[in-house]
C-alpha cells in the first residue's frame, strides 16, 4: 500500500494594498484592462491565505511538520513583509510583478519553497475576497 501521505495547512491573513497596472501601457489601457483595480491610489484587500505541506507522518514526533515551526516560516517570510504593506511599493520579492492574486501565489511559493525541510510544500492559495481565491502547485 505504498506511503501514506498527509496534507498540513496553515492559515494566516493579512492586509496590504496593490494598484494593477502594467508600466508599458498607458492609463487608459490599465483602465480598460483593470477597472478601478487600476486607481493611482491603489486599493486594499484583507488576504487570507492558506499554505498546505504534504509528506509523511514522522512515527517518533507524529508531524509531518510542526504547525509551530510552519506558522513561523510563513510569518517571518511572508506575513510579517506584507501586511498593511503596499505591494507594488514595499515588498521587495513583488517588484516590478503585477501584484495580481495570481503572482502573489506564485510570488508567496518563491518565498517559502526552500524554507520548509520537513514534508514538501504542496500548495499555496490567497483569498482575495471571500468569493475569490487563487491556488498555486508549483
Amino acid at each position: 500500500m505504498g506511503e501514506q501521505k498527509l496534507y498540513v495547512t496553515r492559515r494566516e491573513v493579512f492586509s496590504a494594498s496593490h494598484r494593477l497596472y502594467n508600466k508599458k501601457w498607458t492609463d487608459e489601457r490599465n483602465v480598460k484592462i483593470f477597472g478601478k483595480c487600476s486607481n493611482v491610489y491603489g486599493h486594499g484587500h484583507n488576504y487570507v491565505l492558506e499554505v498546505t505541506v504534504v509528506g509523511t507522518v514522522d512515527p517518533d514526533t507524529g508531524y509531518v511538520i510542526d504547525t509551530k515551526e510552519l506558522k513561523k516560516i510563513i510569518r517571518e517570510n511572508v506575513v510579517d513583509k506584507m501586511d498593511h504593506k503596499n505591494l507594488n511599493m514595499d515588498v521587495d520579492f513583488m517588484k516590478d510583478v503585477i501584484p495580481t492574486a495570481e503572482n502573489i501565489a506564485i510570488k508567496i511559493w518563491e518565498q517559502l519553497e526552500n524554507k520548509i525541510t520537513n514534508g514538501k510544500l504542496y500548495s499555496v492559495k490567497i483569498y482575495e475576497t471571500e468569493n475569490n481565491y487563487f491556488e498555486f502547485k508549483g
